[in-house]
């Protein structure tokens, strides 16, 4: 019993990691199934044709595509901004700044259906028509909190008497930024950046709300489920969830590698 409540909390945290981890691995076996009918929700014997020819099902391949594409602009362009706006909230005082942090931090605390709304009211009062445009404005403005929350925490937690000594060593501003600052904050940014890929590539109600006739893949998703859902979607899935997990690996394995050299 003494053994047991000293580990209750490694338990706790394994019981809560296989819980999060279970679907994958459901979505992962059924990748390799071959259902009699429509729908993929009973095992029927063993099969690796929808690994083989995974852009059989119409449009699905396209909507994966687009889905990609989107999450790619709005990551760059919500780290871009983030970035930027992290660094001027950590770093200086200014008029407003109390009211920034709140409006920044609003889109992560409010439901995802207010702001889906409210921007596709924007877009209907401004008369802009529904698209891929649209869709990009939406998936930035909701990453641009995540990425200024996470680049803003890094930042802060900065020594700047690392950035004074390279500005004793007649560094130029723009040598200490580049060689100094932004290594510094790299983490930070690769974080927001990676977060920022994942809610955009996943996002079903903002872009729902904003998207018009464009399909993107999670949209795809909803539509094929009412008619009968494709093996093809468990193994697009379970591939996403393979290059995740090889990013996540590959980055333990290179901060190991640098905390070893140092």
């Amino acid at each position: 019993m003494r053994w047991i409540r000293k580990n209750l909390v490694v338990f706790a945290g394994v019981l809560c990691l296989a819980y999060l981890i279970l679907p994958n691995l459901v979505v992962m076996v059924f990748s390799f199934n071959k259902p009699n009918g429509r729908y993929n929700y009973e095992w029927t014997r063993f099969s690796t044709d929808a690994w083989e020819h995974p852009c059989d099902v119409a449009d699905m391949c396209g909507s994966l595509g687009l889905s990609l594409q989107i999450a790619l602009y709005a990551t760059i362009g919500a780290t871009v901004l983030g970035t930027m706006i992290a660094f001027a909230l950590a770093r200086y005082r200014f008029k407003a700044r109390g009211t920034t942090n709140m409006l920044i931090f609003l889109p992560m605390a409010m439901p995802e259906v207010v702001m889906a709304a409210s921007l596709g009211t924007l877009f209907l009062n401004m008369r802009v028509p529904f698209g891929f445009w649209t869709i990009l404005i939406a998936h930035i403005m909701f990453c641009l909190s995540f990425v200024v929350t996470a680049v803003k925490a890094r930042v802060m937690s900065m020594d700047p008497r690392l950035e004074q000594a390279a500005q004793d060593l007649y560094a130029s501003p723009l040598q200490t930024f580049l060689r100094v600052t932004l290594p510094l904050a790299a983490p930070g940014i690769a974080s927001g950046a990676l977060l920022s890929f994942a809610l955009s590539f996943d996002d079903f109600i903002i872009t729902n709300f904003n998207a018009g006739s464009t399909v993107t893949f999670p949209m795809f998703v909803w539509g094929s489920a009412q008619r009968g859902t494709p093996v093809q979607i468990n193994v697009i899935g379970t591939a996403m969830f393979v290059i995740a997990v090889l990013i996540v690996v590959a980055g333990q394995l290179l901060s190991g590698r640098r905390r070893a050299r140092a």
